[in-house]
Formats: structure tokens, sequence, C-alpha cells
């Protein structure tokens, strides 16, 4: 039978939104800062050539610059001060989080509550600030070298450094007041709007392509049908668990004895998300980001590595994949799922799984399950990732269609919706205890407040 908060979960009506005033307040600014957000990838770096970008960007876009710019929501091919995006602050963030499982003074920091929550923030900040300057630097160097600047010169890249960065510090401020004061987690919705914002431009490209003959009709309707496909794919496997019974015994708490329960730990088939996705490929965007301005003045280096590393190779692929599997367990183990943490959790709640002794054979057990659950969870992030990296090598397909981009679409949408029906569940609640408030007014007698 169905427990009173999951029949009003299941009673829930998006008319209730208009009865929701304080998650209207967060639904407008969260739009606001997000069309700030927009607003400043339309504002460009000082310095830069227009005529030439435009005229570089109409070719490099087709290529390896498509994975920038969708990233960037077209910040990118227009060279905006978000051009960065907010990649940086996402690397320093994983980096930073695998750092405090594997350092004792930062794990330390993290068991300190507020206080230790805070200095982590501030090394996050920290690294982020120092990946910025790095990739700014080599995006202001490959500027000069692909003819692209009216005055090159350390006047020029000095610029070009304190605008790029400047621009994702700013962006990792909006991120954290959307999270603060908004709806959703700020940083995942910028990227979900950078993604989002290219779409309608792809489409129309792809569609062009189509009505001129340079693509079959049978290619369009593939690959809408393998979208609409990969999207249901992963929405079930977002959704997908593996459920642990966990028993607790009769207990006496005082003069009380309370009987046993029983419940379930739920353990995703994805613990760790988009992550291992989003930093698999920021290391592949790396080389991509300082040598899409530099054009044929690329080093030898960097020509061999882009050669054997571009989108669609062979190395490509496989290094994808490798680094997709890595860091979804390198990342659930250490962040996301500790199964140490949980055995320890469950020993102090006095549960325990039917047939295993609590502490470390708990542990050994939970580990057990975790990694098989894994095998077919980084599987399945591999397979969304590098099946449109194929297709669209294969296929030719004008615009760049990447498995990440859908991944954390459908990853944020359904994490932004449960976040609103917990909104509205809570206003729900309150709804009820006002009324048995006055209901528990009348049966004492008490006159009842007038409606207005």
């Amino acid at each position: 039978m169905a427990s009173a908060a999951e029949q009003m979960a299941a009673n829930l009506s998006w008319g209730a939104l208009g009865k929701a005033t304080d998650l209207r307040q967060r639904i407008f600014f969260t739009i606001g800062l997000l069309m700030v957000y927009r607003l400043g990838t339309y504002i460009p770096v000082p310095g830069i050539d227009g005529s030439a970008l435009r005229e570089f960007m109409d070719t490099a876009t087709a290529g390896i610059g498509g994975m920038l710019n969708m990233f960037t929501g077209g910040a990118i091919s227009r060279m905006g001060i978000f051009a960065l995006g907010i990649m940086p602050y996402i690397s320093a963030s994983i980096i930073v989080q695998l750092m405090a499982s594997m350092v004792p003074k930062l794990e330390q920091l993290k068991k300190e509550g507020e206080q230790g929550r805070k200095k982590i923030n501030q090394y996050t900040r920290f690294g982020t600030v120092f990946l910025a300057t790095f990739q700014a630097w080599g995006i202001a160097m490959s500027l000069e070298a692909g003819d692209l600047v009216t005055d090159p010169g350390m006047f020029f890249r000095a610029a070009c450094v304190i605008t790029l960065v400047g621009g994702t510090m700013f962006l990792m401020w909006l991120g954290e007041q959307i999270t603060a004061r908004g709806i959703g987690n700020g940083i995942s919705l910028i990227i979900f709007v950078g993604i989002v914002a290219e779409i309608p431009a792809a489409l129309a490209q792809f569609f062009s392509q189509g009505r001129s003959g340079a693509i079959s009709p049978a290619v369009i309707v593939g690959v809408i049908v393998m979208v609409v496909a990969v999207i249901a794919f992963v929405v079930f496997m977002e959704r997908a668990l593996r459920k642990i019974h966990i028993q607790y015994p009769r207990r006496q708490v005082g003069m009380k004895i309370y009987d046993g329960g029983s419940s379930h730990l739920p353990v995703k088939v994805n613990p760790a998300g988009v992550i291992p996705a989003i930093f698999a490929s920021s290391l592949l965007l790396l080389p991509v980001t300082i040598s899409t301005f530099s054009g044929a003045q690329t080093g030898p280096v960097m020509s061999t590595i882009l050669a054997y590393f571009g989108p669609g190779q062979p190395l490509y692929l496989v290094f994808f994949a490798s680094m997709i599997v890595f860091f979804a367990y390198f990342y659930t183990a250490n962040v996301a799922f500790k199964v140490d943490d949980v055995a320890e959790n469950l020993k102090n709640q006095n549960g325990f799984i039917p047939g295993i002794r609590p502490g470390k054979k708990t542990e050994e057990y939970l580990e057990y399950v975790v990694n098989r659950v894994l095998v077919l969870g980084s599987a399945y992030l591999a397979a969304v990732c590098l099946l449109p990296e194929v297709l669209r090598n294969q296929l030719g397909i004008p615009f760049y269609f990447g498995g990440t981009s859908v991944l954390i679409v459908v990853s944020v949408t359904m994490d932004t919706i449960n976040q609103v029906q917990s909104h509205l569940l809570a206003h729900q609640y309150e709804g009820l205890i006002e009324r048995s408030q006055l209901r528990g007014r009348k049966r004492t007698g008490a006159k009842a407040p007038t409606r207005r």
C-alpha cells in the first residue's frame, strides 16, 4: 500500500504552480540569470578581428570546433567573454573531489561540516583560476598564430586572458546563485542552456543539407529515430536501480520497544551520473581548444595528436571509452558511493543485509555488488557517448551531435523537474498543515479567520 507521501506525489498537479509563490520566484530568478549568461556569449573579447573570425569559424565549426561550440553555447564561435564556458570550474571541482578521497588533510576537511565545505570550495576556486588562465593563454596564443587578431602583442594576450578568466569566474558565481536562490543545479543548467541554444541552428543546417540533396532522406529519418531512441534509453538507465534489502532488528529506546523493519538501499546503475563523460570530454577538448584557432601553424606535436585523436579516429574512440570507464569506477568508489562509509552508517543504525555480517563483510559485499553493477553502467555511458561519434563520422552529419550532450540535457531536465516537484510537494504539505490547524481551531470553538 502506498504511503501518504507517495499518494500526494502521484496526485501533484502542475496547476499548483500558480499557487506556489516562492517556486515561481525561484523559476523567474533562474531564467533571468540564464538570460544574462546567454547575453554574455555575444559580447566579444577585445582585439578580435570579427570578419576573419567569421570566415574561419564557417569552416572550423563543421569539424573539431563543433565540439567547443556546442559546450560553450556558441560563445567560442563568436569569441565571447564566456568562450571558456564553465568547463574549467567543472574540471577543478572533479580534481578537488578526487584529491579529497586520496589526501588525508582534504578528507578531514570534508568531515568538518560547513567550515570544511567552504575551505574545499575555496580550493576549487583557486584551481578554476589556474585552469582557466592556462586555457585562456593557449587560446590567446592560438588566435595570434591564426591571424585572427587586429593588434597582436602582449597587451592583447593580457586582455584576452583577463577577459576569459573573468568570464569563467562570473559564470561560476552565476551557477552558485542559481543553486542557492533558484531552481536546479546552476552549473548543470548553464551547460544545459548552452547546448540547447545551439540545437535550433544545428537542426536548421542539418535539414538544409537534406533539402539540397547532400544528405539522403533515409539518413535524416534514421538520425531522428536514433536521437529519440538514445533519449529514451538514457532516461531508462538513469532511473535504473539495484535494490539491496536492509533489515533492522527490534530495539528498545527507554521504556518503548520498536518493532524491527526492513527497507532497501538503492544503488544506481550509473552512480557517477554524467561526471565521467564530462571529465573525459574535457580531457579530449584540451588539445582541440589550444589548436582550433592556430590553423596551418599548428606545431608538429599538436598536429600528430590531432591526427590520431581527432573526433571519429580509432585512437580517439578507444581513449574516450577508456577514460569514461576509468572515471566511472574511480568517481563512484571515491566520491559517489563510498562502500566503507555506507557499511559504517548501516552498522551505526543497527541495520544489516540478511546473510551478511555487519562491518567488513558488508563492505566487501557492497563493493562486489557496485563493481558488477558498474560494468553495465560504464558500458552504457561509453555506448551512448561513442555511438553518435561513430555515426557522425560515417554518415558525415554536418553538425556536432554527441552522446555527452544528450546525457547532460536529459539528466539536467530530469533533475530540474524532480526539484520542481519537490517544491510543489512541500507547498502541498504546507497547505495541509494550515487546513489541519484551522480544523483544530474549529473543534476547540475558536473563531476561524475570515477568508479574503
